[in-house]
């Protein structure tokens, strides 16, 4: 979310540095990645060519005489539109642009240049937002523009921005007015009135227009008719606002769509009325139904996506972009709008398999309905005034939502045996106030009622983060906790196996306890249940292992693939079963040695003698010396071969296998 702060002051009275609100936020938990000015560029200044004539040493320099209000300076520009009499905006000598681009007097093939006269995207301004004539050449100004003056001022792009990166929770903030809130709190100031004032004319829409909804994932739809909009460019302030937050203008009325959604958080799709007819519905899509979209593919729909529908064909795909065969075009005259709640869940899956927009990242978090309301009561009020639309008397309108504010109790007693602080009631009423909750006191209990706007409140625990993040967490003060203590224990019979097996000059590994399901048996005698889990990350590794071997033996497959001949490895794990519905672990050594091994100070081949001597040592010093034995006559594992491997026996149990 991309937040201007020329548009936040709309809604509440701020006047802190950019870096400063960007902290403020973040100490309430909102992180941002960036905060700065929209445009990054020092010493500009607005210039008339009063002269322009061709350089005599190139075939596309031209030598220029611009009036910078106090002097003329001499400047070469290679831009194909520069010409006499145009408004331009100049870099002059030590002027510092975007991408560390440094502006210094020169000479340019003879000719002296003091400056430079700027594009938009010379300025910083992203691709997206430029007309054909900014791409190809320099930017030129209106003829009201002052000689002399800022031109960042007169382009109304003097704006800062900071780029948050909001908790997926907070659904509330993808818009200017949460913000305002979130903002109003932190600063203890009061969120402005949105104006929402129209005149209506003409016949009720209900008498020509109808909406039908056939699924229940629309909860909320609108509709509202205005007629006779002038399509024309949007005013500086629409267009500077959108491009802060990173939309580019189209015109005034698809502008004005895009303008509401970043102000109220609420989507909304403009209808050309006169090519969708006198009806709109919602339903679920036909199996391999096709729609062609705003940006002109054609999509292949399936029966989990939500579209909007003329009664006949799918016209929009809902939560996530208009069709193409309804779209507001430069002849458009009336217009239906359309504000609604669709499932987020299914929005969400739609827009993840066919395309994540500005709407459906909306959609996805959940929207107020009493919001619903207002951005079609905005979107009248500024179609009215900036399209000089006639607004048709009435709404078409499907409800099924609860607009109610939520109460929720918490207590004081609640909030600082969680918060581990001593905040005095009074204080703990003052965040609610400041958050634009509305509240009552029954003596130590608070009941709140949260507003539909804040779709994150629900119990009192949220109340209480609430007064944990606005009384300020830097404001509680930290202490050491009061708990019973007891002494910790470890395994030291593993430990001391492990000590040894270093000492006789083995090395430990450390694998993955989780194996395919295809290799959990290998190794294994006993009869057992492997343990799968029920959503593995990949089906290499979906069932706990039983045996260590499995895992040993890729490690040595590892290390030989690299030409390492000698490898003497050992681990020390968990294996895992279920054996008569009771779910078992056990702790178990494996060794893996090939190649040579240091016996002493020497080096012999490793082999069955060398393996066996080890294991001995091993039973040795956990005390069953003259308690085991090698036998033959055992069932030993299918991958072992049975001449050559003999069953580990302790007190006539087996215990392991040694090959």
């Amino acid at each position: 979310m991309k937040l201007s702060l020329n548009f936040i002051k709309d809604y509440v009275d701020i006047d802190v540095p950019v870096k400063t609100l960007a902290e403020d936020m973040t100490r309430v938990g909102n992180e941002y990645d960036y905060a700065g000015n929209l445009i990054e560029a020092t010493k500009l200044i607005i210039g008339e060519v009063v002269s322009c004539i061709d350089h005599p040493d190139s075939d596309h320099l031209h030598v220029c005489k611009v009036n910078i209000g106090n002097e003329v300076l001499n400047i070469v520009c290679g831009a194909p539109n520069v010409r006499e009499g145009l408004k331009v905006i100049v870099a002059l000598d030590g002027a510092c642009l975007p991408g560390d681009v440094k502006i210094k007097k020169g000479n340019i093939r003879g000719e002296e240049s003091n400056g430079m006269l700027c594009s938009l995207q010379e300025l910083g301004i992203e691709n997206k937002f430029l007309t054909d004539a900014d791409k190809n050449g320099i930017h030129e100004l209106g003829n009201d523009a002052v000689i002399g003056e800022d031109p960042i001022k007169y382009l109304k792009l003097d704006d800062s921005v900071i780029d948050f990166e909001l908790t997926a929770n907070r659904g509330d903030l993808l818009s200017i007015l949460g913000m305002a809130y979130e903002i109003g709190a932190i600063y203890n100031k009061k969120v402005k009135d949105i104006d929402l004032l129209y005149n209506e004319q003409g016949d009720d829409i209900n008498n020509e227009f109808s909406i039908e909804i056939n699924t229940d994932n629309c909860s909320l739809f609108l509709s509202k008719k205005v007629e006779n909009v002038v399509i024309k460019e949007s005013p500086d302030f629409i267009k500077s606002r959108l491009i802060a937050s990173g939309v580019r203008p189209i015109n005034n009325v698809v502008d004005i769509s895009n303008y509401v959604m970043l102000e109220l958080g609420q989507p909304l799709h403009f209808y050309d009325a006169d090519r969708l007819g006198n009806k709109l519905q919602v339903r679920m899509a036909k199996k391999d139904e096709k729609l062609i979209t705003l940006d002109n593919i054609e999509r292949t729909l399936d029966e989990n996506d939500i579209v909007i529908s003329n009664g006949q064909k799918a016209i929009g795909l809902a939560g996530v972009m208009g069709g193409l065969t309804t779209e507001v075009e430069n002849d458009t005259k009336n217009v239906i709008i359309e504000s609604a709640i669709f499932d987020s869940v299914k929005v969400r899956k739609t827009s993840k398999k066919i395309l994540r927009s500005e709407a459906s990242n909306r959609f996805e978090k959940g929207l107020d309905p009493n919001r619903t309301y207002i951005a079609i009561e905005r979107a009248c009020h500024l179609l009215e005034k900036y399209a000089d639309a006639k607004i048709i008397t009435g709404i078409v309108k499907y409800d099924n939502t609860c607009k109610e504010n939520k109460q929720v109790r918490v207590s004081v007693l609640d909030i600082n045996r969680v918060l581990g602080t001593k905040i005095e009631k009074d204080n703990i009423i003052d965040v609610f106030r400041r958050l634009g909750f509305e509240y009552t006191s029954e003596g130590e209990e608070i009941i709140v009622s949260v507003p539909s706007r804040r779709l994150d409140i629900s119990i009192k625990e949220d109340l209480i983060e609430e007064v944990g993040r606005i009384y300020g967490v830097d404001n509680i003060k930290g202490k050491l906790p009061s708990l019973p203590m007891k002494p910790g224990s470890f395994d030291k019979t593993t430990r001391e196996i492990r000590n040894k097996m270093i000492s006789l000059g083995l090395n430990e590994t450390l694998t993955y306890i989780l194996v395919n399901d295809k290799e959990v048996r290998n190794y294994m005698v006993d009869e057992f249940e492997p343990l799968k889990l029920l959503a593995p990350m990949t089906e290499e590794r979906n069932t706990l292992r039983n045996s260590i071997l499995p895992s040993l033996l890729k490690v040595y497959e590892y290390n030989k693939a690299r030409n390492i001949k000698d490898i003497s490895i050992f681990e020390i794990g968990k294996g895992f079963y279920k054996k008569q519905e009771e779910f078992k672990e056990e702790t178990k050594l494996a060794s893996v040695m090939c190649g040579e091994y240091y016996l002493g100070l020497e080096k012999v081949a490793v082999d069955f003698y060398v393996i066996k001597g080890i294991v001995e040592e091993i039973l040795d010093y956990l005390g069953y010396s003259g308690r085991y034995s090698f036998v033959t006559d055992k069932q030993i594992p299918k991958e072992l071969h049975p001449g050559q491997t003999a069953v580990i026996s302790v007190n006539n149990d087996v215990v392991g296998y040694i090959r």
